[in-house]
Formats: structure tokens, C-alpha cells, sequence
């Protein structure tokens, strides 16, 4: 009898912190992400650098249009906003054990991308482009004259999945802009990075102003990812709809050139 006792006591337990851990995935006992960002103060934004997005100034303050409003959307909030660099490959990692609130950087609105993380509506129009020496353009404008060369890709990114669906030859790298630095120094035939990235990175009066973008591999969207259930997605989606009819969002996205992208809310 006393066996069958501790059993249900033993069964009880389990089920009480099976359903604690439920309670908290958000990171709250309310299960609200809203909540437990408000009670904490902070809202910590997961970025890589990344030119006009999120990328930082001469005093390593982070600017840049996802940066710019991720801030203003912490002001509607209350809180603070704390910018965190990671490894673009573990996003979803990082999101679900807590260690950032949400990814917001210029982020493809993929289908393991909608899967795992309660997403935003899009926000801007983005293409996935490839980016080789200027002197050697003419030899690449279609997608054929592509198969012999390698390439040089964000892991985890769009550019990547781009590349792999047509099996061509690939490196890994951390952020797109090593894949830039990778085709600069010749250690990589050419790059797939975002179209809004490449405008303003590459060509004339920037830092790589030998290399130039050629095709496009395909259109796609961004969006602002938050763990999955999180009620600050549509909270947000909220946000960029007043950003939009107010006028700052338009304002923002002229600052840092991407207003030609912009998806109206």
C-alpha cells in the first residue's frame, strides 16, 4: 500500500513540474511574452552585423533600420533594448532558451523559420543575389554560368539554402559580411548575400567597391521571429501598422535607403 502511495506522490510531482516547465517556456509564469519582458525591463534583440539592418557606428552604438526601430518598438513597450550578436545558425536556440527575446535582423521569413518561431508579418521585400568581383560580372548573369563556381554563404541563412537547392559548391561563414570578405580576398569565387545588404555594401564609395551583385536567386520577405506562442509578435505587427500610418517607419527607412522595400502594413 505504502509503494502504491509513493508511486502517485512520485506521479503527482512529475506532473506538476512537467506543467511548471509549460507554464514557463516564455520565459513568465503567465506564459505571456509580453509580460516577462516588461517585469525584466529588457527587450534583447538577437542581431548580426549586418549593413543597413543592424550594424554599429564610429562609437559601437548599433544603428540601422531594424535597430533604429527595434528601439523605438522597446519605447512603446517601456523597456530597454539590449542588442546581442550571435551565431546566425542558432538563432532558434538562442530565442528558446531565453538568452534573446526575439531575432530582428533582416530575417527571412522561411518555412523553418515560420515553424519554429511565432513571426511577424513582413515588413520589407528582399532578394538573395550574387556577388562577384567587378571585373568578372559579364561572366556571370544567368544561373548556368554559376555551376562551376564556389561560393561563400551566410550558415543557416537564405543564401545558403539558395545554394544548396542547386547544389552548388559552398563555405560556410559566420555573417554575410565574411562572405563579402571571403570573395574580396579571392579565397571564395563569389557570395550569396541579401539584395538590401549588397546595396549597401558593395560598389562604388563603400568598402568593397571592386565587387558587384549580378542575378537574383529568388524574392522573399523579413520578418521579426519571437518564441513560438509569444503574444509580442502580434504586438508588434501593432506597432509597425502605427509606424506606418504615423509616418516613422517611412521616415526610418529613408534614413538607411531601404524605403523602395518597404511592404505596407
Amino acid at each position: 500500500m505504502k509503494r502504491r502511495v509513493l508511486s502517485a506522490l512520485l506521479c503527482t510531482a512529475l506532473a506538476v513540474s512537467m506543467l511548471a516547465g509549460c507554464g514557463s517556456k516564455n520565459g513568465g509564469d503567465s506564459g505571456s511574452d509580453m509580460e516577462y519582458v516588461k517585469d525584466k525591463g529588457t527587450l534583447i534583440v538577437g542581431i548580426t552585423n549586418f549593413e543597413p539592418m543592424d550594424y554599429q557606428d564610429e562609437n559601437g552604438d548599433w544603428i540601422g533600420f531594424d535597430a533604429d526601430m527595434a528601439r523605438a518598438f522597446g519605447e512603446s513597450l517601456g523597456v530597454d533594448v539590449e542588442f546581442v550578436e550571435i551565431d546566425w545558425d542558432n538563432k532558434i536556440m538562442e530565442l528558446d532558451s531565453n538568452t534573446i527575446d526575439c531575432v530582428w535582423n533582416g530575417m527571412t521569413l522561411t518555412e523553418d523559420v515560420t515553424s519554429a518561431m511565432e513571426c511577424t508579418d513582413a515588413y520589407l521585400q528582399n532578394a538573395q543575389v550574387v556577388v562577384v568581383p567587378a571585373d568578372k560580372a559579364d561572366q556571370y548573369q544567368d544561373e548556368e554560368s554559376l555551376k562551376d563556381l564556389t561560393f561563400a554563404v551566410e550558415a543557416g541563412s537564405a543564401g545558403e539554402d539558395e545554394v544548396e537547392a542547386r547544389e552548388l559548391a559552398f563555405n560556410a561563414v559566420t555573417a554575410q559580411a565574411d562572405a563579402l570578405m571571403e570573395v574580396e580576398a579571392g579565397t571564395s569565387d563569389a557570395a550569396v548575400i541579401d539584395l538590401l545588404m549588397a546595396a549597401a555594401m558593395i560598389g562604388e564609395g563603400t568598402s568593397y567597391a571592386d565587387l558587384t551583385y549580378t542575378i537574383s536567386l529568388n524574392s522573399e520577405e523579413y520578418g521579426v521571429g519571437f518564441r513560438k506562442g509569444s503574444d509580442l509578435a502580434e504586438e508588434l505587427n501593432k506597432f509597425f501598422a502605427k509606424a506606418y500610418e504615423d509616418g516613422s517607419i517611412q521616415e526610418c527607412a529613408e534614413k538607411y535607403g531601404v524605403q523602395a522595400a518597404l511592404i505596407e502594413q
